[in-house]
């Protein structure tokens, strides 16, 4: 029996993607009023789409942490196979940093989609508060607002600091591949080694706070699904 949770996701998945091929073809650029009103007639409104992209930021920064480790070991492989030739070490870690920089994009352009979507979600929820009749039920969606937006400062807050400590690890990196392009010797391998204590600890700091980012995204998407 097919799982309803897999089968629904599976859907917006799909109905994204015919949203932003709409988008394309048309040219909208930076404006995305069109994909979303073409998502809620397809059935998925703001709040489906802020679930499901929280999912793909959470999902980005697993990955991210993985490949941030991964580059680690690769650049600690380099200072610890010092007969490798010097041109193969130079290769690995340069691919190590060129993964980890296409990772940290990833994260970011994950985090943009939900600020976008969830800007666009508290927009119009705060409109339609207008549009009541009833006070009490008045009250009662703007106290839900009002929640919501706490939860999710608190969310993007912790997106936003794990997305800034990607930077001083990305910087890292990249210093080490210059400056072994330049100096393909020994020493610059040992140079190399020196730097790697305040690597690893940027790295360390990074995925904690990678970790605090999933934790919160695990909660938000728990409490909206939950209907907070």
């Amino acid at each position: 029996m097919s799982n309803p949770a897999t089968a629904r996701s599976i859907t917006l998945t799909g109905a994204r993607r015919l949203g932003l091929l709409l988008i394309g073809v048309t040219l909208l650029g930076g404006c995305s009023s069109l994909y979303y009103d073409t998502m809620e007639k397809l059935g998925f409104e703001k709040r489906d789409i802020l679930v499901d992209r929280v999912e793909d930021a959470r999902d980005s920064q697993n990955e991210a942490q993985e490949t941030f480790r991964s580059s680690l070991e690769r650049f600690q492989s380099v200072v610890d196979t010092p007969d490798t030739e010097l041109k193969e070490q130079y290769a690995e870690i340069s691919d190590a940093y060129e993964d980890s920089k296409s990772s940290a994009e990833d994260v970011r352009e994950r985090i943009e989609e939900v600020e976008d979507v969830a800007e666009a979600l508290f927009d119009e929820w705060d409109d339609e508060l207008d549009e009541y009749e009833s006070a009490s039920l008045r009250r009662s969606s703007e106290q839900q607002l009002d929640e919501t937006r706490t939860q999710y400062s608190q969310l993007i807050s912790r997106m936003h600091e794990a997305e800034e400590r990607m930077d001083p690890v990305l910087q890292a990196f990249q210093d080490q591949v210059l400056y072994l392009k330049h100096n393909l010797n020994a020493q610059a391998i040992g140079s190399l080694e020196n730097e790697l204590v305040n690597i690893r600890q940027d790295v360390d700091a990074l995925i904690r706070n990678m970790e605090q980012s999933i934790a919160e995204s695990e909660d938000f998407i728990r409490r909206f699904r939950n209907g907070g």
